[in-house]
């Protein structure tokens, strides 16, 4: 939570103060390439998302996993923030319930996270994400209920 409330700036909504669209760019397409790399697979991206704070998502085919099922990874606009989940967000209560239902397979999630890591980004559990929003920003929510700190770093605006 310290690292998500640190980068809550209410100045920078959608952005953080030092971000660089050429920068994002780049270091999205690295991970794009090691993650296919990983999986010997190319992987379905969507990148430079209009209205919202991600930046980008990538995803693993089932094909190339243990399990048969997808991964997604998500970077946020405001870097270091990365998430996985199997299948789609919220498809599961985070990796541990995939894992457990049989899903996601370790080895699997250990991959993604690796390259992640190694690309300067923090994977912060979806679990986590979905705590009630309590930081500084005013936020344009478009769901029901409270926003989240999902919806802050990686949400629509």
């Amino acid at each position: 939570m310290e690292l998500l409330h640190r980068l809550d700036d209410p100045e920078f909504t959608e952005t953080p103060a030092d971000y660089s669209a050429a920068d994002a760019a780049a270091s999205f397409s690295r991970l794009v390439v090691q993650v296919g790399s990983r999986f010997s697979t190319p992987c379905n991206i969507d990148r430079d998302i209009q209205d919202s704070a991600q930046y980008g998502r990538i995803e693993v085919p089932g094909e190339a996993t243990v399990c048969g099922t997808r991964i997604v990874a998500l970077v946020s606009k405001f870097k270091p923030l990365a998430m996985v989940a199997a299948d789609n967000p919220g498809a599961f209560l985070g990796t541990d319930e995939a894992q457990a239902e049989g899903e996601l397979d370790a080895s699997d999630l250990e991959k993604v996270e690796q390259v992640l890591a190694e690309s300067g980004y923090i994977t912060i559990p979806e679990e986590l994400l979905e705590i009630s929003y309590d930081g500084p920003t005013l936020l344009r929510f478009h769901g029901s209920g409270e926003p989240s700190w999902w919806d802050r770093f990686f949400g629509s605006f």
